[in-house]
């Protein structure tokens, strides 16, 4: 969870509690808010009943609420007891009239949540400095209360348009200290399947790294989720949230795990801290500073690098024109390759950009740390914020991303190249050799020719296979790999971009690269 070292502490926890709109609803064990349970509360709880009772039937209406259609000028809607309401005096008479019972189940619910959580909150002042916000979340039966109420939703309305049409694919990250990792993990969990999302989540200590797919409706309840929630809600804003056409059908399957890192560059946080980061440009200045750099007579003899923070076979298939690519296959390589290519970046201004800016977080902190770059920037959100506002800018090609899609087309230029004739082509299939988890760039000509493998050696793997079914087991390993050093050094500034074809990246070892 966020720390706070605030002397206000216990208004910060009434706030998380008051403040979170997706609270359990349906909790009907709960006693009505009468003097009994006043009675219960301390004095200064007790001057909360009137704001827990707004609080509750604004909560209340809140999960009431549905997009409007499109030739409406209003945003939402709302529709309860199979009623539709197109303005907040209807939906609000209804409420007061028709629940008024659910009200007084929900203000009981959090006045006793507060006294719960305020209570608590007096063990900080104890030798062990426990977190009674933490304290209070981490028993499993209360994951329930932090999931959105869909009671109003059929199973059908979230889970169609889940297909790559409909559907959406949400990107985010954020940075943010978060004490209890494990509990998130479980509560994201939850809040995925309740939601019947697919994807991969990477949560640590420095916060969360995210990619799901589902439907618009699910995918919309899970960002307003994350907006709202205590842990994430000064941090997160809906600008952070980069959506794409997808669905659940882009991912195999939900994954979501506890990690050191929420991208894997392989060095500790407590080491290479996000808090130390380039300056962000925003898509519009990035645009700029490339700008300029293109227009110098010899960008090669320029004091400033443009750099592909991303692995090889991302680049390989779009890039921003005069790049610095790396070709390099994890990001965990990427320190190494600063390392070992440190006099190139001496007295340079970096320009640094990733899919969705996070590599750019702790890549330009670890760039800076070395002390010898005039200045590093990163672009804020990545290309996929700048193809939002420059299809047709710097950045020529598809848009690598890590699922069963590849690549996100913005513009119509096609950068690199069949393996095989050398033909245009942009389109990455697996070798056809299965144990093999390479990428490659073969044409549809191509692939006519039974050429599908991604070299001679994968190739002849697959022929014996074929011959000897009972043969199952071979070594990943190819001329692809065998050729490509694992930490290059560059020459000069521009680095050459292979042609070869690319190896899948591992799922289970990156997770969400964004």
């Amino acid at each position: 969870m966020p720390s706070s070292n605030s002397s206000d502490q216990e208004d910060d926890l009434e706030a998380c509690v008051l403040r979170f709109s997706d609270l359990d609803l349906k909790e009907t064990s709960l006693i009505n808010p009468s003097s009994s349970l006043k009675a219960e509360l301390d004095g200064s709880t007790k001057k909360k009943y009137s704001f827990a009772k707004k609080k509750a039937f604004a909560l209340f209406v809140k999960t009431k609420e549905v997009p409007a259609p499109l030739f409406e000028c209003k945003e939402k809607w709302w529709k309860c007891c199979q009623q539709l309401f197109m303005d907040q005096t209807s939906i609000h008479r209804h409420v007061a009239t028709q629940h008024a019972d659910e009200i007084c189940h929900q203000t009981a619910s959090i006045l006793k949540q507060l006294a719960m959580t305020l209570s608590a909150s007096k063990s900080l002042k104890s030798a062990d400095e426990r977190n009674p916000l933490k304290e209070y979340l981490t028993h499993d039966h209360e994951v329930s209360a932090w999931l959105p109420d869909v009671s109003c939703f059929s199973p059908d309305e979230l889970i169609s348009g889940q297909g790559g049409e409909d559907g959406e694919v949400l990107l985010y990250y954020c940075y943010c200290d978060l004490e209890d990792p494990r509990w998130i993990c479980a509560w994201q969990t939850a809040l995925c399947q309740h939601l019947h999302l697919t994807g991969k989540v990477r949560i640590a200590t420095e916060g969360i790294n995210g990619t799901v797919g589902g439907s618009k409706l699910a995918t919309r309840l899970y960002v307003e989720v994350m907006l709202s929630c205590p842990w994430f809600k000064d941090y997160l804003c809906k600008d952070d949230f980069k959506t794409s056409k997808g669905g659940a059908c882009c991912f195999p399957e939900l994954r979501v795990g506890v990690f050191e890192e929420i991208v894997p560059m392989g060095i500790s946080p407590n080491k290479i801290s996000y808090r130390t980061p380039g300056t962000h440009l925003s898509p519009g200045e990035f645009h700029k500073e490339v700008e300029k750099f293109l227009s110098q007579a010899n960008p090669e003899q320029s004091d400033t690098i443009l750099l592909d923070c991303r692995n090889f076979y991302e680049s390989k298939i779009g890039r921003f024109q005069g790049c610095l690519a790396p070709d390099i296959r994890k990001f965990s390589y990427f320190p190494s390759y600063i390392d070992k290519n440190l006099e190139l970046f001496r007295e340079k201004r970096v320009l640094m950009y990733c899919t969705g800016g996070i590599r750019c977080e702790r890549g330009s902190a670890y760039l800076k740390a070395k002390g010898v770059c005039k200045e590093v920037f990163q672009l804020k959100g990545g290309i996929h914020k700048y193809l939002e506002e420059f299809p047709d800018g710097f950045y020529k090609g598809k848009l690598f991303v890590f699922d069963e899609r590849y690549a996100l087309s913005y513009n119509s230029d096609i950068v690199s190249e069949c393996s095989y004739c050398e033909a245009p082509w942009d389109q990455y299939k697996l070798c056809s050799t299965p144990q093999c988890r390479q990428l490659v760039l073969t044409c549809p000509d191509c692939q006519g020719q039974g050429l599908t493998a991604c070299c001679v050696t994968c190739q002849d793997k697959g022929g014996r296979l074929a011959s000897s079914p009972t043969q199952n087991s071979f070594k990943e390993e190819c001329e692809c790999t065998a050729r490509r050093p694992r930490i290059p050094s560059e020459l000069s500034q521009q680095a050459r971009l292979p042609l070869s074809p690319e190896p899948r990246p591992d799922v289970g070892e990156s997770g969400p690269l964004v």
